[in-house]
């Protein structure tokens, strides 16, 4: 069975295509990485393919939230914003780099007075490059870590005083933090080291009941995955026990699942979306 094939039998969540049920009703929703990269027709092959913050903010605004789209590239941002507004939802848009601590602060503050408060968040953005430890610069690292890490925390800082009570965050991380599939140190690091943030924010959010937690993708078919395969052709072949690679659709009702109330008692977690790759393989 080809690649096409398996993706021809997932269910309607899993391609975008379900109806939303109110699950983020009258949720005010900040998206850090809201854009997506773009690719060329090869990597495209034709599909109409979406990364996990736009689709992520597609789901929310489907499920009732209204949500700031945050990303530094122009274009890609205004992609989302018309996805957002097609799914009948409210998109406030922001330009803003998330390693820059005075965008960081602007950001969250126009989010803040254009949404008219703020009870959920997604950080999204992240990158990886080089190979091996010889492939990889302290100058490479330092910048790894300053998108994939320290973003994170300075979004989170700024952030949190200015979150409602019984507000939610989510990380969005990688399998790489579990397992070194992707032969990128600093990646892979960076992504392990989110855990430890996850942890103490939602130390500190407790008293106001703020849930924080982590969705971990495994291999996912979006524009970083075709552009990761692309560099390491094998990833393509990587046994996941599902049989197939995730989309960002799945990311996305994790991400979801984890804002709402369904999840009201679950604080300082890593939730894997993943097909069992890090657990059966």
């Amino acid at each position: 069975m080809t690649a096409r094939e398996k993706m021809a039998h997932i269910p309607a969540e899993a391609s975008g295509k379900a109806p939303g049920r109110g699950r983020l009703a009258g949720r005010r929703l900040l998206v850090v990485g809201a854009g997506q990269r773009p690719l060329d027709n090869a990597l495209l092959a034709g599909d109409e393919l979406v990364g996990n913050g736009r689709a992520i903010c597609a789901l929310a605004a489907r499920e009732g939230a209204a949500v700031a789209c945050a990303d530094k590239d122009a274009a890609s941002l205004d992609g989302t914003i018309a996805l957002v507004e097609a799914a009948g939802g409210r998109a406030l848009r922001i330009l803003a780099d998330g390693t820059d601590e005075e965008s960081v602060k602007r950001m969250v503050t126009e989010a803040v007075a254009g949404l008219g408060g703020l009870d959920a968040l997604v950080l999204n953005i992240g990158a990886g490059t080089g190979k091996g430890l010889d492939g990889t610069t302290v100058k490479l690292w330092d910048r790894i870590f300053a998108i994939n890490v320290r973003s994170h925390f300075m979004t989170c800082k700024y952030a949190l005083p200015l979150l409602a009570d019984d507000a939610s965050i989510v990380l969005i991380s990688s399998i790489a933090g579990y397992k070194p599939v992707s032969k990128l140190p600093a990646y892979e690091a960076s992504k392990a080291a989110l855990e430890g943030l996850c942890r103490h924010v939602a130390g500190e959010g407790a008293p106001r009941r703020v849930r924080v937690n982590i969705v971990v993708p495994g291999l996912v078919d979006t524009p970083v995955g075709r552009l990761g395969s692309q560099g390491r052709p094998e990833r393509e072949d990587t046994p996941v026990p599902l049989g197939r690679q995730g989309t960002a659709w799945e990311i996305a009702y994790a991400t979801v699942f984890l804002l709402s109330n369904e999840a009201s008692y679950i604080t300082g977690q890593a939730l894997k979306v993943d097909g069992g790759l890090s657990s059966l393989v």
